[in-house]
Parts: C-alpha cells; structure tokens; sequence
C-alpha cells in the first residue's frame, strides 16, 4: 500500500488548519523560517522609531503595514508571513502572535500589553502531542482586548467586541459583546 506523499508547502498546510506533525520532512522549514524572522524582531525591538518599527513588520508579514497602525515594541512573531493588520491599529508592549495558523487583524483594533494570539497549538492525545495544529484568529473591526489576554486557535472576536483583561479566550465571540474570566464568557452586551 503506498502512502499518499504531501505536496503542498508546509506553510500552506498549515494557514488550511492541517495538523503537521514534527516528522514532517517539510517540518525543518518552519524552524529555518522563524529564524529568518527572529533576525528582523531583533531590529524592530531595538528601535523607538514608529516608521522603521513599521517598515521591518512589513518585512516580516510580507505585507505592507499602514501609517496610521502603531505597534509598541517589543513584539514577538514566529513566523510573520500569515499576520494581517489593517488600519488604525494600536498594538501595544511586550505582545506575542503565534501565526503558523493565520492571523487577522482588522482596522481599528486596540490590542493592549502583553497579549497573546496563539493560533497554534498541539493534540491534547499524548502519543500524538508531537505534533503542530493550527487554526486561524481573527479580530474583527473595532475589537478590543484587554491587557494579557490569549486569544486560542479557531477564534473570531466579533467586531466592536471586548475580551476583559486577563481572559482566555477558547471560542469565538460574538459581535458587540463583551467576555471575560477562564475561560471567557459572555459578560454582557454592549
């Protein structure tokens, strides 16, 4: 019986929520390309100046990054190429977007310190632990989430949206509403 060899790039896989597990013959690439981006962050976290601080994340997401998003810095991304971030976009200190998954960022959003967007993660089966799942984030128009929150694989937060501060955040929110608590839950609506 022969086995069905997988043809499609590791990343695209990936961005389509296949599970890829660490024996992957493609699985090297991911470590070489999260390399490469680790080399920019180090440029981007070392600089206080908003342009460049753009200019080396569009670098890193493959897409250009508009004058009206402010990111503070440090920001830590593994991979880059499936981030989205749109207009008037605040993202603040010391936040951490894992992306393998997908990431979207609409306009208009207000991200605070200390965030997480994890939009990977592993099978909870032991013996199948060793390997990577992904699922995309997205965050609608005019969302905000509250200092230290993290935002699981799989999850929209709907547009004008709040995730209170500290929140873990495992199923999608629905538009103008607000969640908090582990996991969050609907609080109320706005």
């Amino acid at each position: 019986m022969h086995t069905k060899i997988k043809t499609a790039a590791i990343f695209e896989r990936l961005r389509n929520q296949e599970s890829v597990p660490f024996s992957d013959p493609q699985y090297a690439k991911i470590g070489e390309a999260c390399g490469h981006t680790k080399k920019i962050l180090v440029q981007m976290n070392s600089t206080a100046d908003p342009a460049t601080i753009r200019d080396l994340l569009s670098q890193i997401t493959g897409s250009s990054i508009d004058e009206t998003t402010t990111v503070f810095t440090p920001l830590h991304i593994n991979y880059g190429k499936h981030t989205t971030i749109g207009k008037n976009v605040f993202i603040n200190f010391d936040c951490v977007f894992l992306d393998l998954g997908g990431i979207t960022i609409e306009d208009s959003v207000l991200i605070a310190p200390k965030v997480s967007l994890l939009s990977e993660g592993h099978p909870l089966t032991p013996g199948r632990r060793a390997t990577l799942t992904a699922g995309h984030i997205h965050i609608k128009k005019n969302a905000w989430i509250g200092a230290g929150a993290t935002i699981l694989q799989g999850v929209t937060i709907g547009e004008n949206a709040i995730v209170a501060a500290g929140a873990i955040v495992s199923k999608d929110v629905p538009d103008n509403m607000i969640v908090g608590g582990i996991p969050a839950k609907i609080m109320k609506s706005i």
